[in-house]
Formats: structure tokens, sequence, C-alpha cells
């Protein structure tokens, strides 16, 4: 699953593959939200922890599940 998250007052996206489901990462960021945590913290494919604070988020973008398909459609 594809993650990008756009940070306030930065032209840059933190953006990376987690093997979380699109579910997990909506209730950890709505948990973070709703108690009014500083930070989030989510894992990537190669084990990579990302500590990002809530204050900061611009947007944060949870890719589909299914997997594009590669080739030609006849």
């Amino acid at each position: 699953m594809d993650i990008r998250i756009g940070i306030l007052n930065s032209p840059r996206e933190i953006n990376f593959e987690t093997a979380q489901s699109a579910a997990e990462v909506e209730k950890i960021v709505s948990a973070a939200l709703d108690s009014g945590s500083k930070f989030i913290k989510l894992v990537d494919d190669k084990d990579k922890v990302y500590i990002i604070p809530v204050a900061a988020f611009g947007y944060i973008e949870v890719g589909s599940e299914i997997s594009r398909r590669v080739g030609f459609v006849a």
C-alpha cells in the first residue's frame, strides 16, 4: 500500500509503501487526531519507522490495496 503525507509549509511530501492495510492506517491517524496525540508512527515495508507530528499534517493519501495490472489488455 502506498502512503503519501503532505507536510504543512514544506514543498516535499513523505512517500513510502507499507504492509499495513488502509483500515489500519486510517485507524492510527483517526486515533491520533481524536486523542490529541502529538505524533503518529507508521512502519514501511523495509521496517523503517516514520514518526510524523500531527500538527504538521497537510494531507494523508492512502493508496489502493488493489495491485495494478501490468501488460497489454486484449
